[in-house]
């Protein structure tokens, strides 16, 4: 019974650690060996699900006879793929359980569940692309290595885009993010994310197909890989510099650590933000000061009398600048998740409204009402802003602002780098995390900041409620931080950046587009040699 149950603890082992190499548990550091190790793990055992061994399998790989149908064949595939991902997944956002459970009061049962199911449902995707692999791959029984490790990559590429966009997009835990360090690193500036991760799928199938060869096919294979680990670290370490210096400035990035379950609370939490942050905006003599998302849990025209309008005469003269997290609207025209840049010489404060919204946070979907009913959290609909709104000009900085999980979609960050001249040099992220409490979810944020930071070669500042707040250099080295869940303001200085990565300049015209058809462009030739050879 365990060795017929053995493929499937094997991925969902897999699946866990492809987890934890985005952020290691106790020290949050990527792996990314870790990733690429785990998702061999799945690559072996789904050349394990055929009848017929290909040509590059060895007699060490013959099939298992105790494995029951379930696991072979195309279904078997299928299966294999969704367990591993379920597994990698769930264990990826698992704290979605402490904002629905700690502060939202649902039942831990129902929490739970809605966690599994969330992750059993985007793990559909990739079980669709394990079951056509099986398809494509085993059409005929001469595949080489390199082409069937390309046609994987391709259809794991499919199943990440298709997460990442389709019905708003929920990437996080993507491949590429363990690789904010690694050779693979290096890719970034080129392919982005999504490409690293590509690459990161390949080089997983043809770690399995070392296992799998024997002699000269094993030193081949493991010369392929050699080549594309040491172009990554040479682009990495030798490259060119897409972007060059913009100059220096100081900044004060603030950590309020309101506790959240207090937050929108009028005499706890509330009180405590306005007086806190209200100090630290007045006192602070940093160049540029930045306060979180909703650092200011009132709409300005609910606060104490004079307190919005001291902060704007704060910052109305002198040579300092701020931004800050505080929603904005009224009854009249709804509300939005905002963030207000305040500097000498302006007529009207700058205004950025978040664009990408989180659902069940932000906004709330089709027939979900009844599900939103039964947690405790102020949650409502607001509105969206624009896609590439103009940047918060500072001291010659342009500064990006981007507020939560926005940085997590980095084809709308590039919306902003179409023209090198109103380009920005400075990203800037608001984020309150406090709804997941002190987990890896904050750790998990960091890698997504950092990857962001690599793709465009520019730095990033994140300023939080209860951390990751830090600077991150245009290499996505964090060069600046404060301990998480303390109260504190870290000061420190960052050097803007001009130009574009390549990367910047396809996906600021092209979006993923590019990673679509490529990766759609190689299952469509897989599928015509597949075809060719059944005839």
């Amino acid at each position: 019974m365990r060795a017929r149950l053995l493929p499937t603890f094997a991925v969902l082992l897999a699946g866990v650690a492809q987890a934890a190499s985005m952020a290691m548990p106790l020290n949050g550091q990527p792996q990314w060996w870790l990733q690429i190790l785990s998702l061999s793990v799945l690559c072996w055992q789904l050349t394990r699900c055929a009848e017929q061994l290909t040509s590059w399998s060895s007699s060490t790989w013959s099939v298992d006879e105790r494995r029951p149908d379930w696991q072979t064949g195309w279904k078997g595939a299928a299966w294999l793929g969704w367990t591993f991902a379920t597994a990698w997944l769930a264990s990826t956002f698992w704290w979605l359980f402490v904002s629905m459970h700690t502060y939202g009061g649902l039942p831990a049962a129902l929490a739970v569940l809605a966690v599994l199911g969330l992750a059993g449902a985007l793990a559909l995707y990739y079980a669709a692309a394990c079951a056509l692999f099986f398809k494509l791959f085993f059409a005929h029984a001469d595949a080489r290595l390199s082409w069937s490790a390309l046609v994987f990559a391709a259809l794991w590429t499919l199943a990440e885009l298709a997460r990442g966009v389709w019905f708003t997009g929920f990437p996080w835990g993507a491949a590429g993010y363990a690789h904010t360090g690694g050779p693979l690193a290096g890719y970034a500036p080129w392919l982005g994310v999504y490409g690293v991760g590509a690459v990161a799928a390949w080089a997983a199938f043809m770690l399995a197909g070392i296992l799998a060869g024997s002699g000269r096919s094993r030193w081949a294979t493991g010369l392929w890989l050699g080549i594309v680990f040491a172009v990554g670290l040479a682009a990495q370490w030798f490259g060119p510099a897409f972007t060059r210096s913009a100059g220096t400035q100081s900044v004060a990035l603030l950590q309020g650590n309101i506790a959240q379950n207090e937050k929108f609370q009028p005499g706890t939490g509330v009180a405590d933000a306005l007086r806190w942050y209200g100090e630290q905006l007045q006192a602070n003599q940093s160049s540029l000061v930045v306060a979180p998302e909703t650092a200011i849990p009132m709409l300005p025209q609910q606060l104490p009398d004079g307190y919005w309008a001291a902060l704007q005469a704060r910052f109305a003269d002198g040579r300092q600048a701020a931004l800050i997290g505080v929603p904005l609207g009224s009854n009249a025209e709804d509300y939005t998740n905002a963030m207000v840049g305040l500097k000498p010489g302006q007529s009207q404060p700058y205004r950025y409204d978040k664009f990408h919204l989180v659902p069940f946070g932000e906004f709330i979907p089709p027939f979900f009402k009844w599900f939103l009913a039964m947690m405790n959290i102020p949650l409502g609909d607001f509105n969206r802003g624009t896609l590439a709104p103009p940047s918060f000009e500072w001291q010659g900085q342009r500064l990006a602002p981007n507020i939560c999980y926005e940085d997590l979609f980095g084809e709308e960050l590039g919306r902003r780098f179409v023209d090198e001249v109103t380009a920005p040099t400075i990203m800037v992220n608001l984020s309150n995390i406090g709804w997941f409490g002190n987990t890896l979810a904050i750790d998990q944020h960091l890698q997504i900041s950092r990857m962001r930071a690599l793709e465009f070669q520019l730095p990033m500042l994140r300023a939080t409620n209860t951390g990751p707040t830090v600077v991150i250099d245009h290499r996505g080295q964090v060069t600046h931080s404060l301990p998480r869940h303390t109260r504190g303001v870290l000061e420190g200085v960052v050097e803007g950046r001009s130009g574009s990565t390549p990367f910047a300049m396809w996906v600021s015209r092209l979006g993923l587009w590019p990673v679509w058809f490529l990766s759609l462009l190689v299952v469509a030739l897989a599928a015509i040699v597949a075809r060719s050879r059944r005839r």
